[in-house]
């Protein structure tokens, strides 16, 4: 994948986890060394304790020396309490660990995903993201965990427990192994099996997280069409892809334990019968086949549970790909190298000869128009004519396939993303209000002082309605501003938007929605705000930019038309046919 250091088309394990090595593990280094410490202390254990069992059986069992009762029992106190500390201290150490990188990632993804293009966000629905930013950050986050605690605690416990085994009878220990090469080729093939189904089911958790979404979302447009059965059988159909891929991928990965299951069963087998013989002939002791047999016992979950990483490993490559897939995919939208200033008085706006495609289909064709400085200029149209792709346009959300954009008399792609859209206050129909305080949606964390506050509300109406709500200014905006009328989230927007005091205002249909009492005082506001500002409006209620300086009339793409409401009336045409058909349904 371009940019991360790891190759197409199947990504290989070692290299993701390579890349999330360099990327955010590596600057844990310190807290990762600490837990490994502790884990390596843990799994050793379990190899000193089968080493204990041979004094235990042979000097005081056999024997019967009471010397060696303290020493052994002693040992044994000291074992199970090291095990504990350091089991208690790598799990918090890793938790600490796991947790810091997973949040860094969460954060870069975030922010990355903020940045890309708005085509990238109209292609990947909102609980796709979520999904990649929730959960196969998690994923990732618990299976590297059990990927380290399994190679550092249960490698060392093996490592010791068959150096014990070794120690006490090479030839045993060859025995017990004797099952290994059945391994070899059942886990390259549920390796393979475990990494395609888990990412079929990360696949389906991220539809999942979208269904869910678009519910909560239309809550109550399914509410109105009875449409519960309905969604709820859409996502059941979901889960029960969930749940036969998670069994499929659960299959995979329990087949890796249960092959060494077979395999230590051989094993065993093949001790008794060898080591059995030497014992009942006197070459060999109780204590020693104790102590070897206590040690191929320990070593048995440790080996389980290793068996089972090659299953993690492919899960968390299967997330780790489809993260880095989302900072592999880049803005094409950017800033030039070195970027111009932006206007610090309300600039002119000028279209000259701008086009525009979405794939084949053509939405500005060759639109020319100028947005005088400091005045107000509408714009109108039938739905579809190119109004809201003409805001996309200035605020650079989409690029132009040919024309010229300038503000204030230069390119608007020689300024710097951040600068330009500083240029603009943006009020649409469809408040954007975050479910926080109004306090909170008004200022979006800048430090204003109280008068300049109370100064914007005041402007902005906001003033009017908010000594009626339980907490004033404190008061929960709701979910995407439920706690509030039309009305009132729009003049909520319209203060934020005089607080930002940028030089250029584009209002998107801002009072369409509103009932005639709201639409009075909002439009109050909105004068307000378009003070000494070079405003742009999109209406499709004409009797609302009757008093612009400048009425442009789009036609499918083009700019049909452009003047005054007198002259455009006087001329006729779409302008006129438009407002008399509003006019006379409006009687």
């Amino acid at each position: 994948m371009k940019g991360s250091g790891v190759t197409e088309p199947e990504t290989n394990a070692r290299a993701l986890f390579g890349w999330l090595w360099r990327r955010y593990l590596k600057k844990q280094t310190g807290g990762l060394m600490a837990a490994v410490f502790f884990m390596v202390l843990e799994g050793s254990m379990l190899g000193v304790l089968s080493w204990v069992m041979k004094p235990m059986f042979d000097n005081v069992f056999v024997e019967g020396q009471s010397g060696s009762l303290w020493f052994v029992a002693v040992a044994v106190l000291v074992i199970f309490t090291t095990r504990a500390i350091s089991s208690v201290a790598q799990r918090v150490l890793m938790k600490r660990v796991s947790e810091k990188a997973a949040a860094v990632i969460r954060l870069d993804l975030l922010r990355h995903l903020m940045r890309l293009d708005t085509s990238f966000h109209q292609v990947n629905p909102p609980g796709n993201l979520i999904e990649r930013v929730q959960g196969d950050v998690q994923a990732i986050g618990t299976v590297w965990t059990g990927i380290v605690t399994g190679i550092a605690r249960d490698g060392v416990a093996v490592i010791w427990l068959f150096g014990v085994a070794m120690y006490t009878d090479w030839r045993w220990t060859v025995a017990a192994l004797i099952g290994i090469p059945v391994l070899v080729l059942p886990s390259t093939l549920a390796q393979r099996y475990v990494r395609r189904k888990s990412k079929e089911a990360r696949d389906v958790a991220a539809k999942m997280s979208t269904r869910l979404d678009e519910v909560f979302h239309g809550i109550n447009q399914i509410k109105l069409n009875s449409l519960e059965d309905y969604q709820a059988d859409r996502y059941n159909a979901l889960v029960d892809a969930r749940v036969r891929t998670e069994v499929k991928s659960a299959l995979g990965q329990a087949a890796i334990p249960g092959l060494i299951d077979v395999m230590t069963g051989v094993g065993f087998m093949a001790v008794l019968l060898y080591g059995g013989a030497q014992i009942i002939e006197g070459d060999k002791t109780v204590g020693e086949f104790m102590s070897f047999f206590t040690a191929m016992a320990l070593a048995f979950e440790p080996l389980r549970r290793l068996g089972n990483i090659s299953g993690l490993l492919q899960q968390a490559a299967a997330s780790i790909e489809r993260v880095v897939t989302v900072f592999d995919t880049q803005p094409t939208l950017v800033s030039p190298a070195q970027p111009r200033p932006v206007p610090q008085e309300a600039p002119p706006i000028v279209f000259d000869d701008v086009s525009l495609a979405y794939g084949e289909f053509p939405v500005l064709r060759g639109a020319t128009f100028t947005a005088e400085a400091g005045k107000t200029t509408a714009l109108v149209g039938a739905s579809g004519a190119g109004k809201s792709t003409v805001f996309n346009v200035l605020t650079r959300l989409v690029e132009p396939q040919s024309g010229l954009v300038t503000i204030g008399g230069i390119r608007s792609q020689d300024f710097a993303l951040e600068d330009l859209r500083g240029l603009y206050s943006v009020v649409t129909q469809d408040a954007a209000l975050f479910d926080e305080t109004l306090r909170e949606n008004v200022l979006l964390g800048r430090d204003v002082p109280e008068d300049r506050l109370r100064d914007v509300l005041q402007a902005a109406h906001v003033a009017d309605f908010v000594p009626r709500l339980a907490n004033g200014l404190d008061s929960p905006a709701g979910p995407r501003g439920s706690n509030l009328s039309g009305g009132q989230r729009q003049r909520v927007a319209i203060a934020r938007a005089l607080l930002r005091d940028t030089p250029v205002l584009l209002l998107d249909e801002a009072t369409s929605a509103l009932d005639t009492r709201s639409e009075v005082i909002v439009q109050q506001a909105l004068e307000n705000l378009s003070k000494g500002r070079t405003t742009l409006v999109i209406a499709h209620r004409l009797s609302t930019v009757r008093n612009a300086d400048k009425i442009v009339v789009m036609d499918k793409g083009t700019v049909a038309d452009q003047g005054t409401h007198d002259e455009l009336l006087e001329r006729g045409g779409i302008y006129a046919d438009l407002y008399r058909l509003q006019f006379n349904s409006e009687n």
